[in-house]
């Protein structure tokens, strides 16, 4: 499935990390393809089977592989998931499943009186994404991509520990434990990202993570807090940019994950992190679409920053109009093929002009 335009991925993805790519965006459009004739796959008995049974999320998701155009720069991805709370779970606390996601019970009680956070090789959670990476990786053959695990450490993994209002109260009880933990979580994550994508890196060329972009020469991947949504720009600056700014550093590459509108208030200070490549804009559900942010994103690009938006159909033509193509990334979800192709070509005749 990738195999025969890999070449061209390559050459456009490098494109967008430095900023290169001037006749259009890079885009991600998928749609149904022609002609689909989707498999039934049975699923697990149970929810959590639906999460742990590997075998069948392969085949559940090279059914939709099979049936899926991937328009532009788009591509197959597989992402080992467990939720987004799995550093914590690494870390401690116990993970229980939904449909759509995992939630982590947070297992501290205080800081003062928890144990140093460590990296447990037998660690049944981390033994499970493990084995999880391992296995796509030896289905994959070329067909998709596999992707590291949503990591979330810093201020997000100690709310996976403790809870976000409880974290909150932190900041005032016990201010001198905070950056101290996020550091024991930041060696944590470092040791799962090293060890994941030297899996990873057996079989497939590059880094890519949940959020559809290929960087095919470096490691990257996405930073961000939504615990930030929580604090003011003081809080921010003391407790979340040190632990952030460590990432971005440990990464050849990285890409911020910017959640809605209340975390808007430290966009400035986010786009002063010299080393970041990037700005990922979530609106949020709920929010008005993309081309209503255009401000937004124009302060990102105007940055020096690359951008990822997530766009409705009726956004691309005002969002092209509005930004320059270099070192943007926009995805959109249509119906059909032709839709698909009809949207790129709109892209590429307004940057013509």
């Amino acid at each position: 499935m990738i195999n025969q335009n890999e070449q061209y991925l390559e050459k456009r993805w490098l494109e967008y990390w430095n900023k290169e790519n001037h006749d259009r965006p890079i885009m991600s459009v998928n749609a149904v393809k022609n002609n689909a004739k989707y498999k039934t796959i049975e699923r697990p008995a149970t929810v959590k089977e639906c999460w742990m049974d590997w075998e069948y999320i392969v085949k559940a998701n090279r059914n939709s592989f099979e049936n899926t155009f991937f328009g532009g720069e788009a591509f197959p991805l597989l992402n080992p998931n467990l939720g987004p709370d799995i550093v914590g779970a690494v870390c401690g606390c116990e993970l229980e499943f939904s449909e759509s996601t995992s939630w982590a019970l947070h297992n501290v009680k205080d800081w003062e009186s928890h144990p140093p956070i460590v990296f447990e090789e037998n660690n049944k959670w981390w033994q499970a994404i493990k084995q999880m990476t391992e296995y796509y990786v030896k289905d994959s053959q070329g067909d998709y991509f596999v992707g590291i695990t949503d990591l979330h450490p810093g201020t997000d993994g100690l709310v996976s520990l403790r809870g976000p209002q409880e974290l909150c109260m932190d900041i005032y009880d016990c201010p001198q434990e905070i950056n101290s933990r996020i550091d024991q979580i930041f060696a944590v994550y470092k040791e799962m990202y090293n060890r994941l994508n030297a899996i990873i890196s057996k079989k497939q060329q590059g880094t890519a993570n949940w959020m559809g972009i290929w960087h095919p020469k470096a490691n990257w991947y996405v930073v961000g807090s939504d615990f930030s949504c929580l604090v003011g720009k003081d809080d921010y600056e003391q407790y979340v940019a040190p632990g952030l700014l460590n990432e971005i550093d440990f990464l050849d590459a990285s890409i911020y994950h910017l959640d809605g509108p209340g975390a808007l208030k430290h966009l400035d200070r986010i786009l002063q992190m010299e080393k970041l490549n990037g700005v990922q804009w979530v609106y949020g559900s709920g929010q008005p679409t993309a081309r209503y942010w255009i401000e937004v994103l124009q302060k990102i690009q105007k940055a020096g920053k690359n951008i990822q938006i997530h766009c409705v159909p009726e956004d691309i033509k005002d969002i092209c109009e509005a930004l320059k193509p270099e070192g943007v990334h926009i995805v959109c979800g249509v119906q059909t093929e032709d839709d698909a192709k009809d949207l790129i070509k709109m892209a590429e005749r307004i940057y013509k002009k």
